[in-house]
């Protein structure tokens, strides 16, 4: 219900924008495809945030501190590729969890995407996290309503 209401605003969001893809294309000659799959990483990635945010909202009662916790996972999902996190973790870690840490950064799979090339593995990994998070948000949900 509410995850997807707020990802068809996010939709909807983005369609807002489709009169600047437009005019890009009237005044030049954009690479479509790459502008395209920016658009599928972008309403992926933004659905992935909605999910994680669902989940920690219906496991805390306080909604500032459920948005402070949100904020906080959605950019350690972001940021969990970048050159700077890996090298702090390949000092000590195995180089088996510096790359599961690459793996799972949002920022991997969507500058794939942003690049033009719709891989089945990005798309694939943001519809698992979605699903994850939502179900683990039907689990917090059961919970409280079982107790």
């Amino acid at each position: 219900g509410k995850f997807l209401a707020a990802w068809v605003f996010v939709g909807v969001a983005l369609a807002l924008t489709f009169p600047i893809w437009i005019t890009v294309n009237y005044l030049g000659d954009p690479d479509n495809g790459v502008i395209l799959t920016a658009y599928i990483g972008s309403l992926l990635m933004a659905g992935a945030f909605l999910a994680i945010g669902a989940c920690i909202s219906a496991a805390n009662r306080n909604q500032v501190v459920a948005f402070i916790i949100t904020v906080v996972v959605c950019f350690a999902f972001l940021l969990s590729g970048f050159p700077l996190v890996l090298d702090f973790f390949s000092g000590w870690a195995p180089q088996g969890l510096v790359d599961a840490i690459a793996g799972l950064s949002f920022l991997t799979h969507f500058n794939a995407l942003s690049r033009g090339v719709l891989d089945l593995r990005d798309v694939l990994y943001f519809l698992l996290v979605i699903a994850a998070w939502l179900y683990a948000n039907a689990i917090v949900l059961d919970m409280k309503k079982a107790g």
